[in-house]
């Protein structure tokens, strides 16, 4: 028996994280990120505790698309010299603070601070949202096509969503026809969906805010917050500060948005504690398997010695 297993979760995860980053420690002995300022940012909120995994999830995907600067919200734990070693594996990147992000109606935390600054700042770059525990493992075309076209990208939250951003009505019957299984703030807002009025024209798609890619000139605050009043109205207002609510906005703004690239799940997909395939090229290990059967790890080496062949 793994005497592991035995320790609270937050025990575990605590040793789980600081083996890990051990293991991945040699990121630190790769080729920095040669930053281009040629309208595409690479963004993710980060603190302290995920810098190591971070340069694996960064370094990975700006080494297979060649293109772009790094742009960081520090979630207040960045110490001196976590800026420092930023600084030069990742090419003097933009460095946010939190605290700096203008809310107004919007919630405090839960990553909303994030998605505001993307859809803030995306008026002339393209805005790629990056979370610290992803690892790119090979080509991404269709990443690279997106932005070419200047098309936003959902990456998929499961593969019965392959479909993409469908019509709320069609949603709600495609998930949600035989009754709500679950009371997480997502199914909640996403069942209730059914209510809005269709002469919106709006749509959705079961999205992840893991990956996600956000068109330069795309909407700002105003669609964002039309559907804030919404998610008032479906779920009470001391609601929509639930971790989650974040991840259905960014699904509903990129929804929306003109022709959207849907990400092939089968080559961008979310770990569920089972093996990926060959033509896989883009991981994100999702915090209830994060660590199972320690892949992480191998996709984290894996990466590292592809960045050190470059």
């Amino acid at each position: 028996m793994n005497m592991n297993s035995l320790l609270p979760r937050r025990w575990r995860t605590k040793i789980e994280a600081n083996r890990h980053a051990e293991a991945i420690s040699g990121i630190l002995h790769t080729p920095p990120i040669v930053s281009r300022k040629d309208g595409v940012v690479i963004f993710s909120m980060i603190g302290t505790a995920v810098l190591l995994p971070y340069l694996v999830a960064v370094k990975s995907l700006w080494g297979e698309l060649g293109r772009g600067r790094v742009a960081i919200l520090d979630d207040g734990t960045l110490t001196a010299q976590d800026r420092a070693i930023l600084a030069h594996h990742c090419g003097d990147p933009e460095i946010m603070r939190i605290q700096d992000v203008i809310l107004g109606e919007f919630p405090k935390g839960g990553t909303w601070e994030r998605l505001l600054t993307i859809i803030d700042r995306r008026t002339s770059e393209y805005w790629i949202q990056l979370d610290s525990d992803t690892v790119t493992l090979g080509p991404v075309p269709e990443v690279a096509e997106a932005i070419a076209r200047n098309r936003s990208f959902l990456f998929l939250g499961e593969e019965a969503a392959s479909d993409g951003p469908l019509p709320l009505q069609e949603f709600h019957q495609r998930f949600y026809g035989n009754g709500r299984e679950h009371e997480h703030v997502q199914s909640r807002i996403e069942d209730a969906m059914i209510t809005i009025n269709p002469e919106r024209g709006w749509r959705y798609a079961r999205g992840c805010s893991g990956f996600a890619g956000f068109a330069a000139m795309g909407a700002g605050r105003g669609l964002a917050s039309a559907f804030l009043s919404e998610m008032k109205r479906m779920i009470g207002e001391d609601d929509v500060t639930i971790w989650g609510t974040e991840q259905v906005t960014s699904n509903f703004l990129l929804a929306n948005e003109s022709s959207p690239a849907v990400l092939p799940y089968h080559r961008y997909s979310n770990y569920w504690a089972q093996d990926w395939g060959e033509d896989t090229s883009f991981v994100h290990f999702v915090g209830t398997h994060r660590h199972d059967n320690g892949a992480y790890i191998r996709a984290s080496q894996q990466a590292i010695e592809r960045l050190k062949k470059r």
